[in-house]
């Protein structure tokens, strides 16, 4: 794949790079990063061609998004999405900052209602220090549809007719929900986290021919599976938590079939989505230039035919799945 060419969002001007950066890790997910690391990786994805950047006010607690404004102040051509759905308020003296690393004053509220939406925007255009974002996404409206459906939705299409942002979006880490969404007719993409990977193709079940009927473009993200796709080790995780025993072994054994043909298991799980026709691009979390430097190696291997049949010979993978 050549990872910097630029595609369209649905039938909007706005393009991405097939290769983006996923900035939770900068906001400091897990492990604590500093602002010059994170600048850092930053840099270093843009001098290697990506120019498509994914923040959200959860990542940090805003921390994320300011210091990704921080470090794309100034370029030009990059697109920036960012996520609504969710506001900040001041943090209380008994509250603790769960899986961010980096202990903020702020926690984040669950917030889908229209005037939720516009203060969320400018509220992420302070904090970025930037004049516009490209991409809203809806974020995790799991426990809200009908609210995100009914008042957020009608707002971020009021966004993009007034074109403050180019493209209306969902984020997710589940196809049911979103294809809902993309069957409203209103969005231009939408994000499926780990529902589209080398070990969980439930997403082609629903969400994926249903952006393809409808001209919806899908980003995917969760390419690794949190892990066990970049390094299938024991202690592993897959989704967030301990990788099953199971998950772990086909993993392991997806990486020897790959080892065969010395292609990278995770260059195959970054790839892997960009084989469907409805899938345009793919987002990975970089927390340091060497995480940037990798994910633009790994996009970059160049993987033969046989691999993909190998995998499918194996039932490893569906061979009625699509391969790039």
């Amino acid at each position: 794949m050549d990872p910097f060419a630029r595609v369209p969002l649905g039938g909007t001007d706005v393009t991405i790079t097939r290769l983006g950066m996923g900035l939770a890790p900068i906001g400091g997910l897990y492990s604590a990063v500093g602002d010059r690391t994170a600048m850092a990786a930053v840099d270093e994805a843009w001098r290697r061609g990506v120019r498509f950047f994914d923040t959200a006010p959860l990542y940090g607690a805003g921390l994320s998004e300011k210091r990704a404004g921080a470090a794309l102040k100034g370029r030009e051509g990059f697109t920036l999405a960012t996520k609504v759905g969710r506001r900040l308020r001041p943090r209380g003296s008994d509250e603790t900052p769960d899986m961010w690393a980096e202990d903020g004053d702020a926690v984040p509220v669950w917030d889908f209602s229209a005037d939720g939406v516009y203060a969320s925007h400018q509220e992420s255009l302070e904090r970025l220090g930037l004049d516009r974002v490209d991409i809203l996404h809806l974020h995790d409206p799991d426990r809200h549809f009908e609210q995100a459906r009914d008042e957020a939705l009608p707002a971020l299409a009021s966004l993009r007719e007034a074109g403050t942002i180019g493209a209306v979006s969902a984020g997710m880490n589940q196809s049911a929900m979103l294809t809902a969404f993309a069957r409203t007719g209103r969005f231009d993409c939408l994000l499926l986290a780990g529902r589209y990977s080398l070990l969980d193709q439930s997403g082609m079940a629903d969400l994926l021919p249903e952006c393809r009927k409808r001209g919806v473009s899908v980003i995917v993200g969760g390419v690794y599976n949190s892990g066990v796709l970049a390094a299938p080790v024991p202690g592993a995780t897959y989704d967030y938590r301990p990788a099953p025993a199971k998950v772990l072994a086909r993993a392991q054994a997806m990486e020897r079939l790959c080892d065969r043909y010395d292609v990278p298991l995770r260059a195959a799980a970054l790839q892997f989505p960009l084989g469907h026709p409805a899938v345009v691009s793919v987002l990975v979390g970089m927390r340091s230039p060497e995480e940037a430097a990798d994910a633009v190696a790994m996009a970059s291997v160049k993987i033969p035919g046989g691999l993909w049949r190998d995998l499918a010979a194996a039932w490893l993978l569906d061979p009625e799945v699509p391969v790039p």
